[in-house]
């Protein structure tokens, strides 16, 4: 018997996120910090919800729309990012708990 096949961005399509417009709960302190500095730019492809985005002029962009608030980014770059929850009733609305 074979295994359902689960697709991740279906999965995270069925998540809900409100925007804090104006108010980010991420930000990148030194984006010239990532060009010149972060050789892996490994918060590109530790995000499971695709938030950052290597270009190819070698910056790293930051888009917090769809956020999991896994924390996933601020393990993995301890210096150079500012993490913080949402206020209240912004952010990710989990559709299943």
């Amino acid at each position: 018997m074979n295994a359902p096949v689960v697709n991740v961005e279906e999965k995270l399509y069925q998540n809900r996120y409100r925007v804090d417009h104006g108010r980010p709960h991420i930000q990148i302190k030194n984006p010239q910090h990532c060009q010149t500095e972060c050789k892996s730019q490994a918060c590109t492809f530790v995000c499971p919800a695709s938030c950052y985005k290597a270009e190819g002029n070698g910056a790293v962009t930051l888009i917090t729309d769809g956020c999991l608030e896994c924390g996933s980014c601020r393990i993995i770059c301890t210096d150079n990012v500012q993490w913080e929850y949402p206020r209240g009733g912004h952010g990710i609305l989990f559709k299943f708990g």
